[in-house]
């Protein structure tokens, strides 16, 4: 692996969260049961460990007893330049469904355009790029 993967501890909304970053990024998404690992620490149809591998990719679970769930403050997860501008586009509005734009996708006075939006499930994302849109 040549980057972190960001591996999120969902409030049991692992499942709707990993899917829903599927809809919104593409890519190929696995999700494993407590039950699927034999494991016995959490309800059976709760996710256990879930990966999205993509263009975007992170993973998740449901916390357990005594984990904590995903606090984020102080972190945005930055898609700068990680696509053209017109898919980033979209993944903004998508993620902006249900949450919340924080500084709406706009053209900077240096000439890149960029925006911030905290999605349904708390993550704060930095979405941008250089020149002009395609």
């Amino acid at each position: 692996m040549s980057s972190p993967l960001i591996y999120v501890s969902f409030p049991h909304t692992a499942h709707d969260a990993l899917t829903f970053y599927a809809q919104v990024f593409g890519g190929e998404l696995n999700l494993h049961t407590f039950e699927d690992f034999g494991r016995t620490d959490g309800p059976p149809d709760a996710i256990a460990h879930g990966v999205l591998d993509g263009p975007v990719s992170l993973a998740g679970s449901d916390i357990t007893e005594g984990d904590r769930a995903v606090s984020v403050e102080g972190i945005k997860l930055a898609l700068l330049g990680t696509a053209g501008p017109q898919i980033l586009h979209q993944w903004f509005e998508k993620l902006a469904d249900g949450g919340s734009v924080v500084d709406p996708l706009t053209r900077r006075p240096w000439g890149a355009t960029d925006g911030q939006v905290v999605d349904r499930y708390g993550l704060c994302w930095l979405i941008g790029y250089e020149g002009n849109a395609e």
